[in-house]
């Protein structure tokens, strides 16, 4: 089992591309419910990726599913940070007098 990697707050993971992820499944003989097992989510869910009806999820999701079909997670997705993510919440206010 590889070391967990630590990702900066407000990360997520875009799939690459739905053919690849099935040409992966494809060739290690994986079906939904396997990968679903694998990976500790919901066979919908990699249906969902599997149609495009989903492109992204948790970084130690991706993490999970390359895992199992064993891939680096690059090859499957790509690191996406949201961009509010670093603003102060706690900006001080200017007072006029």
């Amino acid at each position: 089992m590889r070391k967990r990697r630590r990702y900066p707050k407000g990360a997520w993971m875009k799939l690459r591309s739905p053919e690849t992820l099935r040409a992966l499944m494809n060739q290690d003989e994986f079906s939904l419910a396997r990968l679903a097992r694998y990976a500790d989510c919901s066979k919908s869910f990699i249906s969902h990726l599997l149609a495009g009806r989903r492109s992204s999820c948790t970084p130690e999701l991706a993490d999970r599913i390359s895992e199992a079909l064993h891939v680096p997670t690059e090859v499957l997705f790509e690191l996406r940070v949201s961009p509010s993510v670093g603003s102060s919440v706690n900006q001080s206010r200017k007072v006029s007098a």
